[in-house]
């Protein structure tokens, strides 16, 4: 892709999630915000107030926040989801315009910022950060799973560019027929997620010696991200011959199923959500990562680990289609082949040699996923947007008194 020469801008992003919350979303908007302020641009960044904030506007300089009223999430008490605001965001974009707005959900506020910035004339990009249309089939909602992707469909075909976090992702999105599809990917910080973080002291308090492998989980602990499997494969596997007592699986994350996993999964170690070194120094020391998921638009997890040295076992989807080698850089199953996923489990627990190579593969492969090309990527879209809507009004010819 041809970069697009750097001026700074004035950009509106709007989102339901942000940090200090965990997950994907918000570690992912977090760094394309830094990214574009890094580069000295304007930004406003539209999202619900959480528990303890008043809605309002906050002026930070460069950065602007406007907080709209929120509702808890089912689920998930201490998230909000942003309600309508159409009429208080045209009136804020009317006075402080942004040059183009980045839409990265399509609830009840994206919608909203979605037709106030229709109404006005501003370019939208949209992002596709959540699979939304499967996960209606993980919660006995397969009736919506149609109209959730006709939802979709007609929500980013509004918009100049929607943006893919992988290319597997890409390619079901235009199944779906949404148009206008580009590429942006994500990065990983290779100086955090480190093996030079492995914690003998941690593993220690796991209960693990210095011969015996730990398995790690990290993410939201939810009906979509096929927990059953990561339940069958530890018990399928935990007292596998040879190994008896040298297996130990640590399940890092929070949400509304940890307490039935805990309860089918008594000799398991969790911990609840980490972040931070915290979190590094776990996957460090731990070394191999069992992702069952099939529904992530990208898994920012899986090239974390990739990063931290371990072996990643995954179905071949998103992140690990994109980013590791089959039983080279990670072990990668057929999407839905469970007996397929637990034989490359097993291998990886019982070839040491084939484990010790598959780790630093994925850790050079992770090495190459830096943020700084990702964030020029999506600054570029977002100027492409902002040019070609200058253009499109450059060509409408002026009223002549």
């Amino acid at each position: 892709m041809t970069t697009i020469p750097s001026q700074h801008q004035h950009y509106a992003l709007v989102t339901e999630t942000w940090r200090p919350q965990i997950n994907g979303v918000a570690n992912t908007l977090g760094r394309l915000f830094d990214g574009l302020l890094q580069n000295n641009n304007r930004i406003q960044l539209v999202r619900p107030a959480q528990s303890g904030e008043a809605t309002g506007l906050i002026d930070h300089g460069l950065a602007q926040e406007v907080l709209v009223r929120g509702m808890p999430i089912p689920g998930y008490p201490q998230l909000q989801f942003g309600l309508p605001a159409t009429r208080r965001l045209k009136a804020h974009w009317q006075s402080n315009r942004p040059d183009a707005i980045y839409l990265a959900t399509e609830g009840p506020l994206g919608w909203s910022a979605l037709r106030a910035a229709r109404q006005l004339g501003i370019p939208i990009v949209s992002g596709f950060h959540t699979n939304f249309q499967q996960y209606s089939e993980c919660y006995g909602l397969g009736l919506f799973y149609r109209p959730a992707v006709a939802w979709l469909r007609w929500f980013h075909n509004q918009s100049v560019l929607t943006l893919a976090a992988s290319s597997s992702q890409q390619r079901e999105l235009s199944r779906m027929g949404i148009t206008n599809l580009m590429l942006l990917g994500r990065g990983v910080d290779c100086e955090l997620f480190h093996p030079a973080r492995r914690d003998q002291i941690l593993r220690a308090s796991w209960g693990v010696g210095e011969q015996d492998l730990v398995l790690l989980h990290v993410g939201r602990l939810a009906a979509e991200k096929n927990l059953q499997l990561l339940k069958r494969s530890w018990t399928a596997l935990r007292d596998m011959p040879g190994y008896e007592g040298r297996l130990r699986m640590v399940v890092i994350g929070d949400g509304p199923l940890r307490e039935t996993l805990e309860r089918d999964m008594p000799d398991a170690i969790f911990t609840g959500a980490l972040a931070g070194v915290e979190l590094a120094r776990a996957y460090a020391s731990a070394d191999i990562f069992v992702f069952p998921s099939l529904t992530e638009t990208f898994g920012n997890v899986v090239t974390e680990a990739m990063a931290s040295g371990l072996a990643v076992n995954a179905f071949d989807l998103a992140a690990a289609h994109q980013h590791l080698r089959d039983r080279y850089s990670g072990g990668l199953a057929p999407a839905a082949n469970e007996e397929v996923f637990l034989s490359n489990l097993r291998w990886l627990i019982s070839d040491s040699e084939g484990r010790r190579s598959v780790r630093l593969h994925a850790r050079h492969r992770a090495c190459q996923l830096g943020w700084p090309l990702i964030l020029q990527r999506f600054e570029d879209y977002l100027r492409r947007a902002s040019l070609s809507s200058r253009r499109v009004m450059g060509a409408i010819p002026s009223k002549q008194g």
